[in-house]
């Protein structure tokens, strides 16, 4: 599950607007999904996963929530991709070692305006988007370290959590100087 701290910076650089056509690549537990569902009322999400446990996670979260715009799409990217609407978002927080191939599609099927936002753990990752990410592509990368408090006896700590790269990419032509 993507951490509530990332989720935050993550749903921020994709700047949803409501009816919006969403992929979240990697669904995972469809934390992702879920959010961005809300945010973009009247719009649609398509969760995109290949485990059978986070597909099942996924739907089990858009139900808990009342949500009834997320589809979630069994299957892997790029493959599961093709015949999905074009998208006005796209999220990236799993694409099986297949980042590259991911961003074909995205790129000639994401809307103009459109947003590519990647979570990527591993530095392999980030060299990957870097590298791929070139003409007509324009990139904004961070990356955020948080660290929550834990009890330990009587004091808190605060225990780091894993460093996450957020890759934001938009295509040049679009004049966007985000």
């Amino acid at each position: 599950m993507t951490r509530e701290e990332i989720r935050v910076v993550t749903l921020a650089k994709a700047r949803l607007d409501p009816g919006m056509i969403i992929w979240d690549v990697g669904s995972g537990t469809g934390s992702i999904s879920v959010e961005a569902a809300r945010l973009a009322s009247g719009g649609r999400v398509f969760a995109v996963e290949r485990s059978p446990e986070g597909l099942e996670l996924t739907r089990k979260n858009a139900e808990h929530f009342g949500l009834d715009n997320i589809t979630v799409v069994a299957g892997e990217a790029p493959g599961a991709l093709g015949s999905l609407p074009s998208p006005h978002r796209v999220f990236v927080g799993g694409s099986g070692g297949n980042l590259s191939a991911v961003i074909d599609i995205v790129e000639t099927k994401l809307l103009p305006g459109g947003r590519l936002v990647i979570n990527a753990v591993s530095l392999e990752t980030l060299a990957g988007a870097v590298e791929r990410l070139k003409t007509p592509w324009q990139t904004d990368i961070i990356q955020i370290s948080a660290a929550r408090a834990e009890r330990v006896g009587k004091s808190h700590i605060m225990r780091g959590l894993n460093p996450v790269y957020i890759i934001t990419a938009w295509k040049e032509e679009e004049g966007d100087d985000r």
